[in-house]
């Protein structure tokens, strides 16, 4: 797969985890737009499958957008240090500030931040947690005006 960017092997990798591991990451269909090691930035569309009773995004398909931009970021981290760590997510906070009435962009530009602390677990061995912050945007409707921010606790081994 050497053919591949970075970004084509990550939307690879996220339906591959969606389809086997976690159907609902599948069935909201998101889509990898940026990655570098500071920041991520993933859009889920607004259709169907991710809309409410009023026309906006399911506060649900929010969380399945906030937790995997924060936790890819993880991972790309992760396999980046080649050790092996367990991420999981102890806390979830969420502001919903606007209805997300479009397609939403999801950003995550903590990458430092999840790179020390994968450094620390790995130096200490022990569980260590770090807080990561999700901006959700809906680029069509508000530009660069939030309508939703995440914090997520981000717990390593």
């Amino acid at each position: 797969m050497r053919f591949l960017s970075q970004k084509s092997k990550a939307n690879l990798f996220i339906k591959i985890l969606g389809f086997f591991k976690i159907p609902l990451i599948f069935f909201c269909r998101p889509k990898i737009i940026s990655i570098s090691d500071s920041k991520i930035v993933i859009r889920i569309k607004l259709k169907r499958r991710t809309k409410n009773h009023l026309g906006s995004m399911y506060f649900g398909a929010l969380a399945v957008g906030a937790d995997l931009t924060g936790g890819y970021l993880a991972l790309h981290h992760m396999q980046k240090s080649s050790k092996k760590v367990k991420l999981i997510f102890k806390d979830f906070h969420a502001d919903f500030l606007k209805r997300a009435e479009g397609d939403v962009l999801f950003e995550c530009d903590d990458g430092e931040k999840i790179k020390n602390l994968i450094n620390k677990v790995i130096n200490t061995k022990k569980r260590c947690n770090e807080e990561v912050n999700v901006i959700a945007y809906v680029p069509d409707k508000f530009q660069r005006e939030p309508v939703a921010e995440f914090k997520l606790t981000l717990s390593l081994k």
